[in-house]
């Protein structure tokens, strides 16, 4: 059996942070995903809605979130889907759904408006379930340590079908 997920997207508020009675570090934060489908109203065009996904991170991958993440940024995230159930107030039975993530990759530079400026501690970095840093080469440039992209603060328009995954 198998229960991963990898999202990208961009939060819709900033990371929630908290700590259990224990001590640990929980945060919490939600994700738009784009959905993209064909619409039979506009002859089959390609439209787009989003799904807003909750996403819960423990420990140190928790406090790196809540110091580094902002509403708007876009985020990668791996994980598991949990689906969890409580008694509410009014005494009816309440399902959560949300995908406790080990894994979250900053997309974007902490100063993305700033041009000509090196990513940030947080750009590019992917931080895993007990804080170890996980990262790679952030920038994918021909090695002259320039941004290929500075200067350009359109974004990229590309295809979901361009897209390997």
């Amino acid at each position: 059996m198998l229960n991963r997920v990898i999202l990208i997207g961009r939060l819709t508020k900033d990371p929630e942070l908290r700590y259990t009675p224990a001590g640990v570090a929980v945060a919490t934060f939600t994700l738009a995903v784009d959905r993209p489908f064909s619409s039979r109203d506009n002859g089959g065009e390609r439209e787009r809605e989003a799904d807003f996904i909750p996403v819960v991170t423990w420990r140190q991958l928790a406090e790196t979130c809540a110091n580094y993440l902002r509403k708007g940024r876009l985020a990668a995230v791996e994980g598991r889907i949990q689906v969890r159930n409580y008694e509410n107030n009014e005494g009816r039975r309440v399902y959560v759904t949300e995908v406790i993530a080990d894994n979250v990759r900053f997309l974007e530079s902490q100063n993305r408006e700033s041009t000509g400026q090196g990513p940030s501690s947080s750009g590019g970095s992917g931080y895993g379930s007990g804080g170890s840093d996980n990262q790679g080469n952030g920038s994918r440039n021909s090695g002259n340590g320039k941004d290929p992209f500075a200067g350009h603060s359109r974004p990229v328009d590309i295809s979901d079908d361009d897209l390997p995954f």
